[in-house]
């Protein structure tokens, strides 16, 4: 591609003609795959803000809030519909002791948080006030177990405090404030076990991940879904031997994945970068399609049957932190580029609906790609945030094949990178939701949806884009990046015709 553009940060001017694109929308397909709506997971570690602060005030803050988590977050979560949010972590979960956190907040130790700045971690949010949270929000939890310093015995206990009816545990609970059980259904069993979880290799972790999952038990009706700590982006090996030695003793495998420029040196400012890094990010980003197809094509030899699932329960973008923060707090801001990366990658998830399950993007709040940033008694709703609460109609809806040939083009790191990318889903009600990403800053693009039998009626839109895509949403101002209700289409017959601006993210509901 020919770019006619002056590579400068700030610069996205919609210089070139319209691109024709036609799009046939096989709504009529039987036999499609649901679009699990755990695609749309949160994560939340004991990381820099992201649990106090972020998350947690304590009751007697002047923050509102309800019972200890900020009114404010928790209304915009509730908005989101997060329907599972993953916890402690992360690097955190395998140096977390569960029952360093239980009980009154005056007698919890304190721990040094070392994968994290070495922040002093004082354990008043724990299990109690964590699965108090996913009830509060209706959010289905994610429990990350110790399996790198913690012992079988420790994880069993813990499951049991939560989900048994009855006996020493459950007394436990009782005495510190709750009677009834909680419902837990997805337990991850270690987290990056090749890395900060254990620097394991794929044979020692599947003999420990058996050890571990045959004494996590279900007790009173509560039946887990365990998730073995799985690769990391390109490690396909990983992903053979867990395959080959657990099978069918998991019932997911996990995956990481990040956008990030590389793992030593700097990453690349969230929001001081020209027009060929924003490519490169968005050309990085698309890469998790060819790595979930082939991590996938290695579960098929082992589980032609699809019994396994495959959950990317770590993915966004990684940028340099913003200037002044702690480097270990991964604090960093979120502009028009990282919408971009979160839509582009639900579309591609929305394609994987057969076996991928499950994708929780790091991190809800103050870390990361991150959803909402808080300071003092402000929130700042990001970018990507929108683009989940935009893209929340497909959650759980009807996967919609889609036939149609996007134009490629090179980034100028060398990676391939569509010019345009769309997905589409029938919800309960029978409306179909399409959602349309043109990342292009040079040009608007034209998308002709050719429906098999439906004549398109009742549309209705909304958009998100700025001025540059360089814009990001901050405290004590005017959002740069918000919804706006979308008009650039007309109807005629079974066909809609669609005008997406230079980078922007079009939701249409017919």
């Amino acid at each position: 591609m020919k770019k006619i553009f002056t590579a400068v940060t700030g610069i996205a001017i919609a210089i070139a003609a319209n691109a024709q694109v036609n799009v046939k929308v096989h709504e009529t397909a039987e036999d499609q795959p649901v679009i699990a709506k755990e695609i749309y997971g949160q994560f939340a570690e004991h990381l820099g803000r992201c649990i106090y602060d972020g998350i947690w005030v304590g009751p007697d803050s002047e923050i509102p809030n309800i019972d200890g988590y900020r009114k404010d977050l928790v209304e915009a979560l509730q908005t989101l519909k997060v329907p599972v949010l993953r916890w402690p972590g992360g690097c955190f979960a395998d140096e977390y002791h569960w029952r360093d956190g239980i009980g009154p907040k005056e007698n919890r130790p304190k721990m040094i948080n070392s994968n994290w700045g070495g922040t002093v971690e004082d354990n008043s949010f724990g299990t109690h006030e964590f699965f108090n949270l996913c009830e509060l929000l209706g959010t289905e939890p994610y429990l990350s177990g110790n399996v790198g310093s913690g012992t079988v015995e420790e994880l069993a206990k813990w499951i049991e405090y939560i989900t048994a009816k009855g006996g020493t545990m459950a007394e436990m609970r009782a005495a510190n404030g709750r009677k009834e059980p909680w419902h837990l259904k997805y337990l991850g069993v270690g987290n990056e076990s090749w890395g900060c979880g254990g620097n394991m290799t794929p044979e020692f972790y599947s003999d420990l991940y058996k050890r571990y999952a045959t004494y996590c038990r279900d007790f009173d009706g509560n039946i887990l879904y365990k998730v073995a700590s799985g690769a990391t982006d390109y490690d396909y090996n990983w992903t053979k031997v867990l395959m080959d030695r657990i099978g069918t003793l998991m019932h997911g495998v996990s995956l990481h994945y990040y956008t990030v420029k590389g793992w030593t040196g700097s990453k690349g400012s969230a929001t001081e970068f020209d027009i060929d890094s924003y490519y490169d990010v968005l050309a990085k980003c698309v890469e998790v399609d060819e790595v979930i197809t082939k991590h996938e094509t290695i579960m098929d030899v082992y589980d032609p049957e699809g019994e396994i699932d495959l959950l990317l329960d770590e993915w966004g973008t990684w940028f340099d932190v913003e200037p002044g923060t702690n480097p270990g707090h991964l604090y960093q801001q979120n502009t028009m580029r990282d919408a971009m990366v979160a839509a582009l990658s639900l579309n591609i998830f929305h394609n994987h609906a057969e076996r991928l399950k499950m994708a929780n993007i790091a991190q809800i709040v103050n870390v990361l790609q991150a959803m909402i940033l808080t300071q003092g008694n402000e929130i700042v709703l990001t970018p990507t945030y929108h683009v989940f609460r935009m893209y929340n109609v497909h959650q759980d809806a009807t996967y919609i094949p889609l036939e149609y040939k996007a134009a490629e083009f090179t980034s100028p790191s060398g990676r391939p990178m569509p010019e345009i990318s769309l997905t589409a889903s029938r919800d309960s009600e029978g409306n179909i939701n399409v959602s349309i990403v043109n990342p292009m800053v040079d040009k608007a693009q034209t998308v002709t949806l050719d429906f098999d039998e439906l004549k398109p009626e009742n549309i209705t839109g909304e958009i998100l884009k700025s001025k540059t895509v360089n814009d990001y949403n901050d405290f004590g101002k005017a959002p740069a990046v918000a919804p706006a209700p979308f008009t650039g289409f007309k109807a005629k017959k079974d066909q809609l015709t669609v005008t997406i601006p230079a980078a922007s993210i079009v939701s249409l509901t017919l």
